[in-house]
């Protein structure tokens, strides 16, 4: 008898399905799916959730000194003429800036080998490739999950039956982060 549910997949399948839903339901905050995915999916969300909340505070700020470039009112670049050459002019800023230690690092690297990225396209400019933002759901998971469920001794999910599918008669649930 295994210890997890094969779901009629191959393994390569198998988890791409699971690491797909584990990464909707930790940024959309529930899914819908069946009873025995959901079961699967709890697993994995939990560990990563409990990771989450023993790391959420283990970093330190730190100020540094960068360079920006300066921009006109269309968002281009300042250029100005030095020695016949045009030259970019930049402005010198302070910015805080969030620096993980060791252990909070191996946290997010362990979290970034399951969970994908997810890609956000604005109404506005559909079917373009400019302006898609990439956003890394470990950071959702340690910035604020981490926080919300510091408190909390597990049971991070809930599983809620909705009734059967139309089309097979499979128990549709939905689950979603406490």
């Amino acid at each position: 008898m295994s210890g997890y549910r094969k779901l009629s997949r191959n393994a390569s399948q198998r988890k791409a399905l699971l690491r797909n839903q584990v990464t909707n339901l930790l940024y959309h905050g529930s899914i819908v799916t069946t009873e025995a995915k959901a079961k699967e999916i709890r697993k994995i969300a939990e560990g990563i959730i409990a990771l989450g909340v023993k790391e959420c505070d283990n970093f330190e700020t730190v100020t540094v000194k960068t360079k920006v470039p300066q921009l006109d009112k269309d968002g281009k670049r300042v250029k100005e003429v030095v020695d016949g050459k045009k030259v970019t002019v930049y402005n010198d800023i302070e910015k805080e800036i969030k620096k993980d230690k060791p252990s909070r690092l191996h946290a997010r690297r362990q979290m970034n080998k399951y969970l994908y990225r997810v890609t956000e396209i604005p109404e506005e400019i559909k079917g373009r490739r400019k302006g898609v933002k990439t956003i890394d759901v470990s950071a959702i998971v340690l910035d604020e999950l981490g926080p919300k469920y510091a408190d909390r001794n597990g049971g991070y999910t809930r599983i809620v039956k909705i009734g059967p599918r139309k089309g097979d008669a499979a128990m549709q649930v939905m689950i979603e982060l406490v």
